[in-house]
C-alpha cells in the first residue's frame, strides 16, 4: 500500500542526540533480535567435497565476524567457507565465476567455482591499522563493470574522505584512485557501464564517477538536511539504479525515497510506508525495489525490522523480520529474497532469513559469522 504519512524526522544535532540514539538503536532497533552475538551455527553435516563444483543457486556471504565467505545451501544451510582477510564486508559476482571481496586488508578474489581464494590485492590508499568494527578502514562497497574488466572498491580511510580503486580483473592490480565522499557504504554501476556511483555516508553524498576519464562529480543527497553533521542518524547508505532510467534510489527511514537523477543532480523524494532505519537496498530487471529495515532509530518513534518490497508504480508490501539485518539479494526467478543479518552495528546474528517474496513468509537460515555482503551465485 503507499502512504501518505507525514515525512517527519528532522536531522539529529550531535553531542545532546548522538548518545541517546545509541542506546536507543542498541534497544530499539535490535528489539525481537537475538540478543549479542548469536550462537555459532549449527554443524553441517553435509558440506561440499572440494572437487564438487558450487552449484548454481548457491548463496555467498561475506562474514565480517569471521574474515572470510560462506557457502550457504538456501535449503540446508552452509555447506563450506574460504578464509579471505580480516574483516570483509560487501563482494561482487562477476559472470566467470570470480568473487571480488573487499575486506580491511584488501580486496580478495575467490574461485567460487572451485571454492578458493587466488589472491589478495593490496589497497593502494593507506587506510591505518587493519582493525575490525563498523569504522575500520578498508574496502566497503564493490561492483562490477558489466563487462567485468573493472572492479571498483570503495575505500573507507579513518578520519577523512573516502577513495575509489579501479581494480583491472585481468592483471588483478589497482590501476587508479578516485577522491570520494566518507565512508563509501556502496558502489554501484550505470548499466552501460559508463559511470561509477559512491556512496559516500558521512557526507551525505553520492560522487558520479566517468569510467573513462575518472572524473569524480558530488551530489549532495540530505532529504532530512546535514544539520546533526557526523551525528546524524540520517544519511544515505545503500544506493540501487533503476534499470528502466537509470535513476539513482536512496531509501532513507522507510519515510523518503531519494530519486537522484546522476546526469542532472536533481533530486525527487517519494514517501514510503516502513518507519524504520533502512540500509541494504537492491533492485530486480522488472524495477521491484527491495529495502532492508533494521529497526527504529528512537524506539518511541518507529517500527522494528523489515523488507519493504517496492513495485515500480510505488506501492509498498512491508514483511516484518527478526531483528536487524543489512543486505538482500534476489533469486533468480524472483521468487525469494535473502536478507543477511549481520548488520553494521550491535545486535546482529548469525545468518540469513529467506523471505517468500509472494507470500511474505519467512524463516531463518544459519550463514557464517556476522554476514553483510550476499549474493547469489
Amino acid at each position: 500500500m503507499t502512504g501518505d504519512r507525514p515525512l517527519k524526522r528532522r536531522a539529529r544535532t550531535p553531542r545532546t542526540a548522538l548518545a541517546a540514539l545509541a542506546a536507543a538503536l542498541l534497544l530499539g532497533a535490535c528489539t525481537g533480535a537475538d540478543p549479542g552475538r548469536a550462537a555459532p551455527p549449527a554443524p553441517v553435516t553435509a558440506p561440499l567435497p572440494a572437487a564438487t563444483p558450487t552449484p548454481e543457486g548457491t548463496l555467498l556471504v561475506a562474514d565480517f565476524g569471521a574474515g572470510g565467505v560462506t557457502f550457504v545451501d538456501p535449503a540446508r544451510g552452509p555447506v563450506a567457507s574460504v578464509a579471505v582477510g580480516r574483516a570483509p564486508y560487501g563482494l561482487a559476482v562477476g559472470a566467470d565465476g570470480r568473487a571480488w571481496v573487499a575486506t580491511a586488508e584488501g580486496v580478495a578474489v575467490v574461485d567460487t567455482r572451485g571454492r578458493t581464494r587466488t589472491a589478495l590485492i593490496p589497497y593502494r590508499t593507506d587506510t591505518g591499522p587493519v582493525t575490525d568494527g563498523e569504522y575500520r578502514g578498508g574496502g566497503m562497497g564493490i561492483a562490477l563493470s558489466p563487462d567485468g574488466a573493472h572492479a571498483y572498491v570503495g575505500v573507507n580511510v579513518p578520519g577523512t574522505r573516502g577513495v575509489l580503486e579501479v581494480i583491472d580483473t585481468a592483471t588483478a592490480k589497482v590501476t587508479a584512485t578516485v577522491p570520494v565522499g566518507r565512508r563509501p557504504f556502496d558502489v554501484d554501476v550505470s548499466r552501460d557501464g559508463g559511470e561509477v556511483y559512491v556512496t559516500g555516508h558521512d557526507s551525505f553524498d553520492v560522487t558520479v564517477v566517468t569510467a573513462d576519464q575518472l572524473r569524480p562529480r558530488r551530489i549532495e543527497v540530505a532529504p532530512y538536511g546535514t544539520e546533526g553533521g557526523l551525528g546524524s542518524w540520517l544519511k544515505p547508505h545503500y544506493t540501487a539504479v533503476r534499470p528502466t532510467d537509470g535513476m539513482l534510489l536512496l531509501p532513507f527511514e522507510g519515510e523518503r525515497l531519494a530519486v537522484v537523477d546522476p546526469r542532472t543532480g536533481r533530486t525527487t523524494v517519494e514517501p514510503m510506508t516502513a518507519d524504520t532505519h533502512q540500509h541494504g537496498a537492491t533492485v530486480t530487471p522488472d524495477g521491484t525495489l527491495l529495502v532492508v529495515g533494521t529497526g527504529a532509530v528512537d524506539p518511541s518513534d518507529g517500527r522494528g525490522p523489515s523488507l519493504t518490497v517496492r513495485s515500480p508504480d510505488g506501492t509498498e508490501r512491508v514483511h516484518p523480520l527478526r531483528g536487524p539485518h543489512e543486505d538482500v539479494a534476489v533469486s533468480r526467478d524472483g521468487r525469494t529474497a535473502y536478507v543477511s543479518g549481520g548488520f553494521t552495528r550491535d545486535g546482529y546474528w548469525n545468518g540469513i532469513t529467506v523471505v517468500d517474496l509472494s507470500t511474505g513468509g519467512t524463516r531463518r537460515l544459519a550463514a557464517g559469522d556476522r554476514p553483510l555482503g550476499i549474493a547469489v551465485l
